[in-house]
Parts: structure tokens; C-alpha cells; sequence
């Protein structure tokens, strides 16, 4: 698989791993995977890294048993809904799948130590695969994330560094970090976490059978429903599935930069995963939700709130960045036929309580 700045072309470099062109300051794109490769075996390759976009990295396999998660079939006002179960990863979110990418490149790239800015489940998961990797992790953390995520984070053996304000202030301090001369191991700017979100989509066309009619998820960064995007992609050009499914990506009201393009604003909500008032792929991210045929969906509070503890009566234990989802599933079910898939993306064991 290829890698080369969207921008201008270069090639990624043989040696370190920029988070940014050194030429133009683009970001690096993942090329597509052929046909070909795409129908090519997995061998004796364990878990997700047998799926076409996670061997098309030519690297050592890094994994903890991500993936493999629950496609859970529920009744909702008489139709069909498949809660898919990504909270059940080894660290307790989807970033396992892009973590076992990213970290599988950096230790295939003698890297030995790196950087990170997350309000949690990325910092955790980056944490726990380098501990698998033996590589060491410096997380910069907003002072607000939630407690039991970041003990998990030090529990791994990696550094946590607070940083007060926004959310954004932790992403600023990270990349200061790489700026002098630190590995910036990014999952919102790292290409190579959307090869392991894309295979989340190789395992709900298996388990359904082919395609749904709509997937409805969170979206802070957007990297989850990117990776997405290309998987299904993938699957149509290898007739795996006759159609593609609508992509519905939901935010908080508090911070809705895909519903608002115009408000960066960045108010206090729960659903802190989310929390992201400049997407670093926002292009892509709107282009491919509307080409798609979905739609973004903002929620209020009250709604996350609710959610949360629906979901938790019926024996779904998420935090509530996971839980935004269920009002928007009420909203689309009158737009999109069965089946409909709806992804919980974060577990509920290491939220707040009372919150995330």
C-alpha cells in the first residue's frame, strides 16, 4: 500500500514517520488497495491483520485480539437494527483497529518512542500496543478527560502529561512536542489508522451478509467513518456487496463542526470523545458522507443522556460519545429501509460517573 502527501504526491520517507509533508505540509493519504490484492489470503495472519487493508502494510503484526466485535440484532419501533459492539476491543474503543495499524508501522520503523494528544481512548490504546511493541508513549491530555481513562493510559507504563484548556491545547502541545524532534503518532493526522477502521467494515458485510442500508456513528475526528468509507468502497469493487451504504455521522450540539462548517465553537458537552471543534480531515469527511447519501446529525444533552441509559437498560454499557447515537437512529429510521447498522464505539467502564 502506497502513502504519499494528498497534496503534492511525495512520498512518505523511508525513514521517520512526519505527520505532515516536509515538503507542503499535506497529509498523507493511504493509496487503495487493487482488486487484486484485495482477493489475496491472509495466510496464518491473526485476527483483523488476515483483511486486505491491514496486509497491505507489509508489516509485522502488533495485536492484542482487536476486532472480531458482536454484530447484536435488536428490535427498534419493529425494524431491524444490528448494534455493532466496538466498545469490546481489547482497551475498550474502535481505536484498537487503527492502534494495531499505527503501531505495527512504527515498530516496523525502529521507532522507539513517540507522542499522542487524546481526551482518552486513543491515548489509552496507543499506550497499550506500544506497551505490546515495547514502544514508549508520551499522552498529552486535556486537563478535563476522565479520570479512569487516564489511569489506564499510565497503567500501560506511558507518560501523561495534563494540559489545561481546551481541547485543542493538548493537540497543540503534542505537535510542540514533534516540532522538536518527537514522533507525532497521530490517530486523527496518521493515514495508517484508517487501514484499521476499514476492516470494521469487512466484518459487518460478513456478518450481515452483504451491505446495510445506512451505518450511523459518532464522529469527532471523523477517522472511524473515513475507514469505513474506503472498506465498503473496497468490498464493491471486489463484488463482495452490490450497494454502499449511507453514512450518518452525529455530534453533540455543544461541538458540531460537520453540522455547523461555519462555528468552530467548542462548548462543555459529555460526550467528550467528540469533542473536536477543527476535524483534521473535515474535507474528506464531508465529501464522503455526501456522496454517501447520508447526513450529519447533532444532539442535545439531554438526548446523550437518554441514550446512554436506553442503551445501558437493554445490557449495552457505553460512554455517552457512544450514546449520541440513538436519537439520531430515531431521526433516520424514516429516511433508510433495513438493515440498519449503528456502531458503540466506547465503553462505559472507564466514563465518569455521571458523564464521560
Amino acid at each position: 500500500m502506497g502513502v504519499r502527501c494528498g497534496s503534492c504526491g511525495e512520498p512518505l520517507p523511508i525513514a521517520g514517520l512526519p505527520h505532515l509533508c516536509p515538503r507542503c505540509g499535506g497529509l498523507y493519504e493511504l493509496d487503495e488497495i487493487s482488486p487484486e490484492g484485495a482477493r489475496n489470503r491472509g495466510g496464518n495472519l491473526p485476527g483483523i491483520w488476515a483483511l486486505p487493508s491491514m496486509r497491505a502494510l507489509g508489516v509485522e503484526p502488533v495485536t492484542l485480539g482487536e476486532g472480531a466485535t458482536a454484530l447484536v440484532p435488536i428490535r427498534v419501533r419493529d425494524r431491524d437494527v444490528f448494534l455493532k459492539c466496538e466498545f469490546t476491543n481489547p482497551t475498550g474503543s474502535f481505536k484498537d483497529r487503527g492502534m494495531a495499524a499505527l503501531v505495527g508501522v512504527l515498530k516496523s520503523r525502529g521507532l522507539g518512542e513517540v507522542v499522542e494528544d487524546s481526551s482518552g481512548n486513543a491515548g489509552a490504546s496507543l499506550a497499550a500496543y506500544s506497551a505490546r511493541a515495547g514502544i514508549h508513549v508520551r499522552v498529552f491530555v486535556p486537563e478535563s478527560a476522565a479520570g479512569p481513562k487516564l489511569a489506564q493510559i499510565r497503567a500501560f507504563g506511558a507518560e501523561v502529561t495534563p494540559v489545561g484548556g481546551a481541547r485543542e491545547r493538548a493537540s497543540e502541545a503534542a505537535q510542540a512536542s514533534a516540532g522538536e524532534g518527537a514522533v507525532y503518532a497521530s490517530h486523527a493526522y496518521s493515514p495508517f489508522c484508517l487501514a484499521g477502521y476499514e476492516t470494521c467494515a469487512d466484518e459487518i458485510v460478513a456478518q450481515l451478509g452483504g451491505a446495510p442500508s445506512a451505518v450511523i456513528l459518532p464522529v469527532g475526528q471523523g477517522g472511524l467513518l473515513l475507514g469505513l468509507s474506503r472498506g465498503f468502497r473496497r468490498l464493491e469493487r471486489a463484488s463482495r456487496t452490490a450497494a454502499l451504504p449511507a453514512l450518518v455521522g452525529v455530534q453533540a450540539v455543544a461541538c458540531a463542526p460537520f453540522c455547523n462548517p461555519s462555528s468552530a465553537r467548542s462548548s462543555a458537552t459529555i460526550a467528550e470523545g467528540i469533542r473536536i471543534s477543527r476535524p483534521v480531515r473535515r474535507a474528506a469527511v464531508v465529501q464522503e458522507v455526501r456522496a454517501s447519501g447520508g447526513r450529519f446529525v447533532a444532539v442535545s444533552e439531554e438526548d446523550i443522556v437518554e441514550g446512554r441509559d436506553r442503551l445501558a437498560r437493554m445490557g449495552f454499557y457505553v460512554e455517552a460519545t457512544s450514546a449520541v447515537v440513538w436519537r439520531a437512529l430515531d431521526d433516520c429510521m424514516a429516511d433508510f429501509p433495513d438493515p440498519l447498522v449503528v456502531v458503540l464505539t466506547g465503553t462505559g467502564l472507564k466514563a465518569r460517573l455521571g458523564g464521560d
